[in-house]
């Protein structure tokens, strides 16, 4: 097994979809319901994200390949888009790419449906986390061992977010809101380092395409 590999994929799903930080995120919008409906609400928020994800890794290079996108650009703009994330969770800011103020009033006005959005969508199946899926099945270059290790990954991540969801307020009450932040910035820290590697390994890619 590529050991280098392994960690740098658990990293990046780990960092990227941010199990902890889902804790403020799911008391916040399931508060108001009774604990069965918590219960469902955060199973499902989990099943549809990992739907979205699996479904990505299988075709999403595929629809690249349609849109006439490389996987270097692919890389290199998934570096930046996850580098602005890393951004705003070092400076404690909402996340851009997770959610807009239009879709944060679509979900108060759907409150039915916060498993799939905004939980599954965009919270933990957003934009980076489609981005990092790709890049990594990239980075595999097909090879079966290394894509199983991408899907083991992001399954863990997320039965790990699953287990903060399903224990948001023991989490928060155990930690404190100063230890979610502490941690959402420490996992920002990664996240950036991360995003600047995937850049690098774009350039480089795209210079050995074009013999530069």
């Amino acid at each position: 097994m590529d050991i280098a590999f392994a960690i740098t994929a658990i990293a990046t799903a780990f960092t990227i979809i941010d199990p902890f930080g889902m804790v403020p995120v799911t008391l916040a919008v399931t508060s108001s319901l009774p604990p069965d409906a918590q219960r469902r609400t955060i199973n499902r928020a989990v099943l549809v994200a990992a739907a979205i994800i699996a479904f990505m890794a299988i075709v999403g290079r595929y629809v690249l390949d349609y849109l006439g996108i490389t996987l270097p650009a692919f890389s290199i703009a998934g570096g930046i888009l996850l580098l602005l994330i890393s951004i705003d969770m070092l400076f404690a800011r909402p996340s851009r790419a997770k959610k807009t103020p239009a879709e944060e009033l679509e979900a108060k006005e759907h409150e039915q449906q916060v498993a799939v959005f905004p939980l599954a969508i965009p919270m933990i199946a957003g934009p980076g986390t489609i981005a990092t899926v790709l890049l990594l099945v990239n980075l595999s270059h097909d090879d079966r061992a290394k894509l199983a290790i991408v899907f083991f990954a992001y399954a863990f991540a997320l039965f790990l977010t699953w287990l903060a969801m399903r224990f948001a307020g023991a989490v928060l009450k155990y930690i404190g809101k100063t230890g979610v932040a502490v941690l959402t910035r420490v996992l920002g820290i990664i996240l950036s380092a991360l995003a600047v590697q995937f850049m690098l390994n774009g350039l480089a890619q795209w210079l050995a395409l074009h013999k530069l």
